[in-house]
């Protein structure tokens, strides 16, 4: 037995005998080396959002996004009140605020406000919905891409003011008129945005409601509508915005309440502080209706990443 069998414990296998051999050779036996201990690894805190937010602000996130607004409100009452500006071209804020108020006294503003958001709502809530079910039958068929897409898109560059001649022939100038204006201009943003997002759906996901056995509707209901949802979202948050954009031009059709007609009124009599106070009240109520649609996009959109 040699020194490596001993040293492994298995029995020694048979060597065949030479003429030449006349001893047996030890083999040296190698100690195994002792493993050396492993050193563990030390965690290292790196800072974080949330170790960030745990800083104390002496400003809320909130209040800081309208530090820009309060800057340039504050330079244009300086410039306004040093003469750079005639009060005849821009009134000063202090004056836009004085005329607002005297204006919500007499009971002209909180009507023509009213007016003009109804106009809003009713072109929202009809544009929407015909933009949705065009671009669900365009993503989801090929009839209805061959059909429906193409004409979309070629109507979505015809100036949607130069439609208003041919719509006062058609329509006349009530209050059909106004709303059909903003659900055309509406309904563009809605189409394009939720139509690009179910043509851009992973195709792994389908393939992989299929092989689980979906059908074609929980296919719709359960992969093509939640991956579409941010697209369609991002459209209606530029649905909100061009709504009151045309507003100011539709009001202009023969009205005789909304903002648009305290504008048409003003203009008339040179009066530039109510233009002010009226073009404000539009940007007011623009930014109300985004930061609702914001509000929705995150309650709705929970589930991805950084909401």
């Amino acid at each position: 037995m040699t020194a490596v069998d001993r040293y492994v414990g298995t029995k020694p296998a048979p060597v065949a005998s030479s003429p030449d051999a006349t001893t047996e050779t030890a083999l040296p036996v190698v100690p195994t080396p002792s493993a050396a201990p492993v050193a563990q690894p030390t965690l290292v805190k790196l800072p974080t959002g949330q170790h960030d937010q745990k800083r104390r602000r002496w400003v809320p996130r909130g209040a800081e996004r309208f530090l820009g607004v309060v800057l340039l409100f504050a330079i244009w009452e300086i410039a306004a009140q040093v003469g750079w500006l005639s009060p005849q071209t821009l009134a000063a804020p202090s004056k836009v605020v004085n005329v607002g108020w005297h204006m919500i006294e007499d009971g002209k503003l909180g009507p023509a406000l009213w007016a003009s958001f109804t106009r809003v709502l009713w072109g929202l809530g009809i544009g929407i919905p015909i933009a949705t079910a065009l671009a669900l039958a365009a993503g989801l068929t090929r009839v209805g891409d061959d059909l429906i897409d193409r004409n979309v898109q070629m109507l979505r560059f015809v100036p949607v003011i130069g439609l208003q001649s041919v719509l006062i022939l058609w329509l006349g100038i009530g209050e059909t008129v106004k709303i059909t204006l903003i659900v055309i201009g509406v309904a563009f943003p809605v189409y394009v945005n939720t139509y690009t997002a179910i043509r851009q759906i992973n195709p792994g996901h389908l393939e992989l409601a299929r092989v689980v056995g979906l059908s074609k509707f929980a296919q719709i209901r359960k992969v093509i509508l939640p991956g579409a949802m941010p697209g369609f979202l991002v459209g209606v948050r530029l649905a909100t915005a061009i709504a009151w954009l045309i507003l100011v031009f539709a009001e202009q059709i023969n009205a005789t309440n909304g903002l648009g007609y305290l504008i048409i009124q003003a203009q008339t009599f040179f009066l530039s502080d109510v233009i002010i106070v009226c073009l404000l009240v539009y940007a007011v109520l623009g930014l109300l209706t985004d930061t609702f649609v914001r509000a929705l996009e995150n309650r709705v959109l929970r589930w991805q990443p950084g909401r």
